[in-house]
């Protein structure tokens, strides 16, 4: 055959993942493979199509490139493929793909593999197609069961939540490890939902949108689902389930961003509240809405920017029907200029600090001493569910209604996920991990002056320390400005004890760390 005579060719590639295509059988090896065959035969490769998708199906990228580009060849054209189940993984599949390749043109060979147009060969085709359709689901069998084993021994097999990565483990295959600085974020908006610092799915995604580090889409934003799935994934609090594998939960070995009990309070108060819409009008502009209301109805007030002489102005107003205030603007100025008055009208002087900070200093050293106290009680705790397990167990056994042998293993799965919580208590039992003064010295901080949080003109700080300061909506009026706000506990507290009206009891009646501070 002379060289203008040469048989156009084209070669099909494929691996059923991407990590194969670097590998000894990957495409490459492939490719040399068939440019071999095709030297031998003579045959002039006009194109290489490659993909990287199992053998199952037969929508893939590179089929359907290779035969769009056979329906435009002139002639017959040879399709060369390393292996026949290089081209599929199932008989059906085999022959969808053999008969589209005929059909656009195109002649199926292999340098593996004679192709025959007799009986026998046919009979041949046909079981090694369907030898590679059971090789298929072989291997996809027993990688499932390593999977499902590696699952029941703790470690997770599916794709690394945010927050984590996978590292080589010392015993071989691979473990989750923490991903800085996403895990320190997540564990945050994690713990910011389970104290209240966010009261809903929506401001957990406006404090994970607004850090720069946590990655978004390309408009700058976390879809609802992401959030949502963060805030009920338990691999966070250390331990993982697959219901579909049957597979409860269990501890994992990984480390945790949060508790289990942390978890838990996150998931009653999803289930407890129902979801909020994110609130687009809620920006760093303005960000007393929902917070300042109207001081005629009591509604909370809107924002909103006001065009003059001198270019757009910010504005609170309240937008209640029936309302005497009712589309009547408040400079923002103005507003925050009375807010930073209230704020700091409402700070405790030095000492009074000081003495909050002993009595809490008194009570963190009694708590530590309770603390080995506490570890027996939880001892004796989980003691009792163990039991009280063992015994459902042994009901299970001998119970035959279908219906009760049902209810005693959820009732099990309540008990043994009640364990799990003992347990982790317990390890956290001792000696506390940081001392008083790592733990305290930012709440202190904050008491002393809560106006600073507001300064560092950050949305998520100034929404924060609102909350933290004050216990309800601050009512605003245009004539005499802010009305007597309703504080939150702990300056409530601090006004308490500076109180003239106050009695100090006996010290042995109250703190025996009164004596300590010469009450």
């Amino acid at each position: 055959m002379t060289r203008d005579a040469r048989q156009p060719a084209l070669i099909y590639c494929r691996v059923s993942h991407a990590k194969q295509v670097t590998r000894g059988d990957g495409l490459s090896s492939q490719e040399t493979s068939c440019r071999e065959y095709a030297d031998r035969m003579g045959y002039e490769v006009m194109r290489v199509f490659r993909d990287d998708f199992t053998g199952k199906s037969a929508d893939r990228a590179g089929i359907k490139a290779m035969l769009a580009f056979l329906k435009g060849c002139k002639g017959q054209t040879v399709v060369i493929v390393d292996d026949p189940n290089r081209l599929a993984r199932s008989l059906r599949t085999h022959y969808a793909i053999r008969d589209a390749i005929a059909k656009a043109g195109g002649k199926l060979e292999s340098p593996k593999r004679v192709f025959a147009d007799d009986p026998d060969d046919d009979i041949l085709e046909i079981i090694e197609a369907a030898f590679a359709g059971e090789h298929r689901r072989k291997n996809a069998e027993q990688t499932m069961t390593r999977m499902r084993a590696r699952a029941m021994n703790g470690y997770w097999v599916f794709q690394a939540p945010v927050g984590y990565r996978y590292e080589k483990a010392s015993g071989g295959g691979k473990a989750l490890v923490r991903d800085e600085p996403l895990a320190s974020i997540v564990k945050e908006a994690l713990e910011g939902y389970a104290s209240g610092r966010f009261g809903s799915q929506a401001e957990v995604k406006r404090f994970l949108e607004a850090n720069p580090l946590f990655p978004k889409d390309r408009r700058g934003l976390i879809p609802n689902e992401r959030a949502t799935q963060i805030l009920t994934q338990p691999l966070y609090a250390g331990y993982l389930e697959v219901p579909r594998w049957n597979l409860s939960l269990r501890k994992a070995q990984h480390e945790a961003l949060i508790s289990l009990e942390t978890f838990d309070l996150i998931q009653d108060r999803l289930a407890g509240k129902a979801r909020a819409p994110s609130r687009k009008d809620i920006n760093a502009d303005f960000p007393m809405r929902g917070f300042v209301a109207c001081g005629d109805c009591h509604h909370p007030m809107t924002a909103t920017w006001s065009k003059g002489k001198g270019g757009r102005y910010p504005y609170y107003m309240c937008r209640q029907h029936g309302c005497d205030s009712n589309g009547k603007s408040i400079a923002r100025a103005k507003v925050e200029e009375s807010l930073e008055a209230l704020v700091s009208s409402l700070t405790p002087a030095r000492e009074l600090v000081q003495l909050a900070s002993a009595m809490f200093r008194d009570l963190w050293d009694r708590r530590a001493k309770e603390a080995k106290e506490r570890r027996t009680a939880l001892k004796l705790e989980t003691a009792a569910v163990e039991k009280k397990i063992g015994q459902f167990l042994d009901r299970i056994v001998e119970a035959n209604s279908p219906t009760v042998i049902s209810a005693y293993e959820r009732k099990v799965v309540e008990l043994e996920r009640d364990k799990l919580i003992l347990v982790e208590n317990i390890a956290k039992c001792g000696t506390p991990a940081r001392d008083y003064d790592e733990v305290f010295q930012t709440s202190m901080e904050f008491l002393s002056n809560p106006w600073n949080l507001w300064k560092t003109g950050q949305l998520e700080d100034r929404r924060a320390m609102l909350k933290l300061v004050f216990a309800g909506n601050l009512i605003y009026s245009r004539e005499s400005g802010f009305q007597t706000p309703e504080i939150s506990l702990p300056f409530k507290a601090l006004e308490d004890i500076s109180s003239p009206k106050r009695v100090m009891v006996h010290p042995t009646g109250f703190e025996p760390m009164a004596l300590r501070l010469g009450i």
